[in-house]
């Protein structure tokens, strides 16, 4: 039986440790000549008790911090392509576990590549812990790099 991956998705957040965790990511994507998707979750559009819509100088903020993390992903993935690789680069908003799902489906990816924390008791206590949640929902691999 042998191993096929063609597409791999990593999710990155937009912190120091994610260029440790896209190298090891674009690394095993060269071994199998697969397709890189470089994918960060936004946090959905707030809403905003007892109104329509939000005041227009929070959109135009959220509008301008969405184009930057979009270009920041961007140079991420043309730094890969640059060095011959083959990777794309994804903004999507929505909750994180329920898109990162929703975009494993739409990739037809073939394996997950997400970074795990150290975190003590008090934070795993009382902070939403996504990686618990993707192992129970995930149907494909998921493979956790330990940052530090």
């Amino acid at each position: 039986m042998s191993l096929s991956i063609k597409n791999i998705m990593v999710a990155v957040d937009f912190d120091d440790r994610s260029q440790v965790l896209l190298d090891y990511a674009s690394s095993l994507a060269g071994k199998f000549d697969a397709q890189l998707w470089i994918v960060h979750i936004a946090a959905p559009e707030p809403h905003f008790v007892g109104y329509e819509v939000g005041p227009e100088y929070i959109r135009n903020i959220r509008a301008e911090d969405l184009r930057d993390e979009h270009r920041f992903l961007q140079k991420m993935a043309a730094r890969i392509r640059d060095k011959g690789g083959k990777a794309e680069a994804l903004l999507i908003q929505g909750p994180t576990v329920q898109t990162l799902l929703d975009e494993l489906n739409k990739l037809d990816a073939d394996l997950l590549v997400v970074g795990s924390n150290q975190h003590g008791f008090l934070y795993r206590a009382f902070a939403e812990d996504t990686a618990v949640e993707l192992q129970k929902q995930c149907k494909v691999p998921i493979l956790s790099v330990p940052l530090k």
